[in-house]
């Protein structure tokens, strides 16, 4: 069994398995990354972008290391390689417990509990729940499981069709690391800057990817692709903005505008300007949405990742 079969067979695999396991309650093996990479932050920190990298470079390099040491181990094995494979793909990909807390929340909202949305929310994203109404909530939510449907799924099977378990378990780790300390507050304005660069690039293929089975996927295809075209360079984020233009347009919603994270309010650009504001049975829709890009995505992956190896294998036979 090549390569190509392992991925498609382990990352299908892993796929079903969070499907139907979820993420583990203890001893998350990100969550493990997260300590580890706290770790190494508390010996390095300096307020210098060269140290910043170079806490990248540890992190991200042994994470990477340490996995093509494993699959190096169990390469001779197909069966150890398929379950090596399946089990980081469990491990990296996070769409159960994404729809798990989006839908808690929704189902508050419309049995009209906003407080109990409102308590619900930072389990999904950082915005401030103070500051939102049931609508603003719905709409955090939308947003959230459109942006993560890329970082927390579609751009981790990208990187394991391209890099097999190293791949997996490398986009995590720098897609982790930024979320640590790459957003632009005092301590990592600078320490962070590396990390936050680097997620960009490796999420760069996947929410392209995302956008555009999200148009493919969504009830208006033509509408995903116009909020895509049109709005998705407004975005501060050059990842998030294709992603959640093409997920507006597929809902016929309107996203973006004001928001506030912390105490500080930050005033978005609309997308979709032409679509309804959002109301709480959209998260549902966004769930299932969401579903349906996971699975095309990884048809995708795979089927692009055993077509490169058959056309290797033409040319050499």
């Amino acid at each position: 069994m090549g390569a190509d079969r392992v991925f498609a067979y382990g990352a299908t695999a892993g796929l079903l398995g969070d499907l139907l396991l979820g993420d583990p309650r203890r001893g998350h093996p990100v969550a493990v990354f997260g300590r580890a990479a706290g770790a190494v932050e508390h010996v390095l920190w300096r307020d210098h972008r060269g140290w910043g990298a170079l806490h990248t470079a540890v992190c991200v390099g042994g994470t990477v290391a340490s996995a093509a040491l494993a699959a190096s181990a169990v390469r001779r094995s197909r069966t150890a390689s398929v379950a090596l494979t399946a089990a980081a793909t469990w491990a990296v990909v996070g769409g159960t417990s994404l729809a798990r807390e989006a839908r808690a929340i929704g189902r508050a909202l419309e049995a009209g509990d906003v407080e109990g949305a409102r308590a619900r929310l930072p389990h999904l994203c950082g915005r401030d729940p103070q500051a939102l109404d049931a609508d603003g909530i719905a709409r955090a939510v939308v947003e959230s499981v459109a942006e993560n449907t890329s970082d927390a799924v579609v751009g981790a099977l990208v990187w394991g069709a391209v890099g097999g378990v190293p791949g997996l378990v490398g986009f995590r780790a720098v897609n982790t690391l930024d979320a640590m300390v790459g957003h632009k507050s005092p301590r990592h304005r600078r320490y962070g800057w590396a990390s936050a660069r680097l997620d960009d690039l490796a999420g760069w293929p996947g929410a392209r990817l995302t956008a555009a089975l999200a148009a493919v996927a969504g009830g208006d295809p033509r509408g995903a692709v116009r909020a895509w075209r049109a709005d998705a360079g407004k975005h501060p984020s050059p990842n998030a903005g294709p992603v959640e233009a093409s997920f507006a347009g597929a809902l016929g919603v309107r996203l973006g505008g004001t928001l506030s994270y912390g105490g500080r309010v930050e005033h978005r650009p609309v997308l979709n300007g032409s679509g309804r504001a959002v109301r709480a049975g959209d998260v549902e829709r966004t769930v299932r949405l969401s579903r349906r890009v996971s699975w095309l995505a990884l048809g995708v992956c795979a089927g692009a990742r055993l077509l490169c190896a058959h056309r290797t294998k033409g040319r050499t036979s």
